[in-house]
Formats: structure tokens, sequence, C-alpha cells
């Protein structure tokens, strides 16, 4: 048999196994972080403030913008009736729009989880835990946003958020569709 051929067959088997081992790993995310199970917990004055969606949205992309030191701003939030996460992939050279919708949930301990509900990546069609994943491996994301890529969900740990002393913030409801937030801030008494 010619040497060409049998370069040209090695070079196409090479190449047909690692297209394949790379759709095997971009198709199996890697174990999540546990949700955080402590609960800090501070003592003082208790106020209760009522936010909309745009004063939330307006402090979330600021602390994310504090989070990144002055570097270029990797997610921007957005609230409506859902919480949307848009942001840029590149994948194979080609910038892509990435935009996800997540359904925020309040958690007992005053934390909230935002889970995925819709996901847009241009025109291509990625599984969500896929992309949360390469989310988390990519852009170095706060300490305070834990990203679950195999639960397809983004831990919001407000009791970690950098405000300044001791204050503690928790969510008590988060209804976005009546624009009705309400948070618990704790002031700790001198």
């Amino acid at each position: 048999m010619n040497i060409w051929k049998i370069a040209f067959f090695g070079l196409l088997g090479i190449i047909i196994a690692g297209v394949i081992a790379l759709v095997l790993y971009l198709d199996s995310p890697k174990e999540s972080e546990p949700l955080p199970t402590y609960e800090r917990t501070a003592r003082g004055s208790v106020l209760s403030i009522k936010a909309t969606k745009k004063d939330l949205e307006s402090l979330a992309n600021t602390y994310i913008q504090r989070a990144m030191k002055g570097e270029a701003l990797p997610v921007t939030m957005i609230i409506k009736e859902d919480v949307i996460l848009v942001s840029k992939l590149t994948v194979f050279g080609f910038t892509l729009p990435v935009i996800m919708n997540f359904d925020p949930v309040v958690l007992n301990d005053g934390n909230l989880l935002l889970k995925q509900s819709s996901l847009e990546i241009g025109d291509f069609n990625f599984p969500p835990s896929t992309v949360l994943e390469i989310l988390r491996d990519t852009i170095d994301l706060p300490e305070w946003m834990v990203v679950r890529a195999k639960e397809e969900e983004i831990f919001i740990n407000l009791s970690e958020l950098p405000v300044s002393g001791d204050i503690l913030i928790k969510a008590k409801s988060f209804n976005l569709k009546e624009d009705d937030i309400e948070l618990e801030v704790t002031i700790p008494n001198k």
C-alpha cells in the first residue's frame, strides 16, 4: 500500500478521535462545588429594604465590576421577568453572544439560587451545563458567585458580599413579576 494512503488514513483517524474526545469532554460536566452550609450571623439593627429590579440590577453589576478589579466586565446582569446573564464565548476563534436566563430562588439562609431556564449561544445548540462549565472555567467570577454546571444553576452567596464592616445582607423575597424585592440588612451595634 502506498505510504501516503497510510499517512492520510492515520491522520484522518487522529482527527476523528480528537473530535469524538472533544464532544465527550464537552458533554460531561465535572462535579459541582457543594453549596456552602455555613450561615453567617450578625447581631445588630435589622433594616428591611424594598428594591426594584433596576436598583438590584445596578447593585449587582456594581459588585461584579468591583470584584473584577478594573478588568473588562465579562458578565452583565439584566433583571426583567427573570435574571439574565449576558456574556461572550469564544469558540474556535469565533466570538458568540451568550444569553442565559435564570429563575431566582430565595434559599432559607437568605442567599439566592439562580436556576437556568433557557440559553442562547448565537445559532448554536450547546447543553446548558457545558456552557456554565466553560463560563466557570474561563471567566474569573467573584468568590460570592458559585457556578454549579451539573445542576445548571448559579449560587449567589449574599452573606459573602464585600460590604463595609460586618454588614450582613439576606434576601427575604424576590418576586420579579411584581417588581417586589425585599432585602434584610443587619448592621452590627457597637
